[in-house]
């Protein structure tokens, strides 16, 4: 990350949002938005909502000091496995003996996709640090001792604005930058 000043000597390098990135940063930003518009190209729906979380992750991180890249490449890569068809994603999933506590697969489909990812995806991208996978583990599921980026991702997925309002929702987003992150997670 850098500093507004640097930002203002760089053209271009600050995003509407307000973060400001490296130039390595902005085209390792593009490669995975290419990355994620190929591997969900099948959803467009579920494409423009990865898009969705990764700007609302980015905001949030700035509000609450975490680091926005991270926060963005995580929302991105957040639903990578959507696209899988159940009996794979269920396979893979045994195939990487993920843990839910003795529950049967079948009856955790929906949680499936983000700790798949995790595991797969570092393959793909090595150079992301455990963070990033720890959040798109726990962004259905949530977990103890949440880090930041966790905390972020779990309330971006939530709450982007491409989600359906409802009045749970609508607190949620109120709540975001004027209370602390542990209320704001809470409350979602």
């Amino acid at each position: 990350m850098c500093s507004p000043s640097m930002c203002a000597k760089k053209k271009g390098a600050e995003k509407p949002s307000g973060a400001c990135y490296t130039p390595a940063q902005l085209a390792y930003i593009a490669k995975v938005e290419a990355d994620v518009a190929v591997q969900l190209a099948a959803k467009p729906k579920r494409l423009a909502h990865s898009i969705s979380v990764a700007s609302t992750a980015e905001s949030m991180a700035l509000m609450y000091g975490a680091d926005p890249f991270l926060a963005r490449v995580s929302g991105l890569l957040h639903d990578w496995d959507k696209v899988v068809p159940d009996d794979e994603l269920i396979e893979r999933a045994r195939a990487l003996e993920l843990d839910f506590e003795g529950a049967d697969y079948a009856d955790v489909k929906p949680l499936l996709h983000g700790c798949v990812a995790a595991r797969e995806l570092p393959e793909r991208y090595p150079e992301l640090p455990d963070e990033v996978w720890h959040a798109i583990s726990v962004h259905t599921t949530a977990g103890y001792k949440m880090s930041p980026l966790d905390k972020i991702l779990f309330v971006a997925d939530g709450i982007e604005p491409l989600r359906p309002s409802s009045e749970g929702i609508e607190a949620t987003r109120t709540l975001g930058g004027r209370a602390p992150l542990d209320d704001v997670v809470w409350n979602s």
